[in-house]
């Protein structure tokens, strides 16, 4: 059976953002983060052959890890993203048809929203998480205010300019995970680099949840 988003949240609510990874070094940087402790890996489609990345990592990690796409940002990737092996749709924004493609094909997704708005129309089209983005734009205090409507089983994870300093306020505010990017990882990092970055997330977030 392979792994679902809620499952993989509730081993570690973490997403690694690939964004610029190149398909010759993503086996390697994806077994480091599995080993870190993360079950979710998502390579944005603005990557070099993200296609590709996406079948070479669903293919050496399996079903036990999910692998999926990020800037998915209309319905016709979805079913590209499918075919590669991907089980998830992260999208920076909430645009319902591209939600509605992605449940049709049997896959989880996590738009973007910076609004109740935009939040309420994503959970009513079927989202499985929302994406707060960018949370440079919207600092804690704004994620409060909106988690207070939100229901309460619905996970919220800020994405953008996320530190593991960032981290226990958002917590606070009632942020259910983080999606990590330029912190976790930039184009042509190596494995070893983004292993010891990973550590760090991880450790950090445990901390929270203890």
């Amino acid at each position: 059976m392979a792994l679902s988003l809620k499952q993989a949240m509730a081993r570690l609510p973490l997403v690694a953002i690939l964004r610029g990874v190149k398909p010759v070094d993503v086996v390697s940087i994806g077994r480091a983060l599995v080993d870190a402790g993360f079950s979710i890996i998502e390579v944005p489609l603005n990557s070099p052959q993200p296609m590709v990345s996406i079948a070479a990592l669903s293919e050496a990690l399996g079903a036990d890890i999910l692998v999926g796409a990020g800037t998915v940002t209309t319905a016709a990737l979805v079913g590209d993203v499918k075919q590669a092996g991907g089980r998830l749709i992260v999208m920076p924004h909430a645009d319902t048809k591209v939600i509605a493609a992605a449940k049709a094909a049997g896959m989880d997704v996590i738009p973007g929203f910076s609004t109740p708005t935009e939040a309420f129309a994503a959970l009513a089209a079927g989202a499985d998480g929302l994406k707060l983005f960018p949370a440079e734009a919207n600092p804690p205090p704004v994620l409060k205010a909106m988690r207070a409507v939100l229901p309460g089983q619905v996970p919220v994870l800020p994405v953008g300019g996320i530190t593991p300093a960032h981290m226990a306020k958002y917590r606070d505010a009632g942020a259910g995970g983080f999606g990590l990017g330029s912190a976790l990882y930039t184009p042509g990092a190596s494995a070893a680099d983004v292993a010891a970055k990973a550590a760090v997330f991880v450790a950090a977030w445990r901390a929270l949840a203890a």
